[in-house]
């Protein structure tokens, strides 16, 4: 069973992550609404279970509770995937949301590196301030050994762009993930 946990306390917030890989419910609350719905949309599409929580200083903003969800939610991420024998590795996804179009590509490598291009054209989406996007997805990849490469080809609308990152993210995971034999996917005999 490709599944963890994890939980982290500090002064600024209280995570606690639960990931199944194999699938299974999502239970996700974060207390910054839109950034439950862009959690929820990565890991449906991915094809995961769990649940993900989290009691941040909001009254300070979202910053410390987005940058620690994706810490941990990446350490979990890299104790579920084990020795990632068998993996795809490589995957890559588009998703068009309607103006706007974006791309993802990962290597479930072990070597972490974030590159992101995409501007976002407004300042907040909501109560989360759409900058946090990006320091999510540096935590998450850092954490989980992760090469993540993400693009927003052309968009207008950073709603759209930000879920179109979070939902390529999840399709490239789904198709990195899948187990397609029994072997390391990597000349050097080992992912780490």
């Amino acid at each position: 069973m490709r599944a963890s946990e994890m939980r982290r306390e500090t002064k600024e917030t209280k995570v606690y992550v639960s990931l199944n890989l194999e699938g299974g419910p999502l239970n996700i609350d974060t207390g910054i609404g839109f950034f439950d719905h862009m959690l929820h949309a990565m890991l449906f599409y991915a094809g995961f279970g769990g649940e993900i929580t989290c009691k941040g200083d909001l009254e300070v903003d979202g910053h410390h509770s987005v940058e620690d969800v994706g810490i941990v939610l990446g350490k979990v991420l890299k104790e579920a995937m084990g020795e990632k024998r068998g993996i795809r590795r490589f995957a890559s996804a588009f998703v068009p949301m309607d103006e706007s179009l974006e791309f993802c590509a990962v290597d479930v490598s072990g070597r972490p590196y974030l590159v992101m291009d995409a501007p976002m054209p407004q300042p907040m989406i909501g109560s989360y301030d759409s900058c946090l996007t990006k320091e999510f997805m540096r935590a998450f990849a850092m954490n989980s050994g992760i090469t993540l490469h993400l693009k927003c080809h052309y968009g207008e609308n950073a709603h759209h762009i930000t879920e179109g990152l979070f939902k390529a993210l999840g399709l490239a995971l789904k198709d990195a993930l899948r187990v397609e034999s029994d072997q390391i996917t990597s000349t050097k005999g080992a992912l780490e």
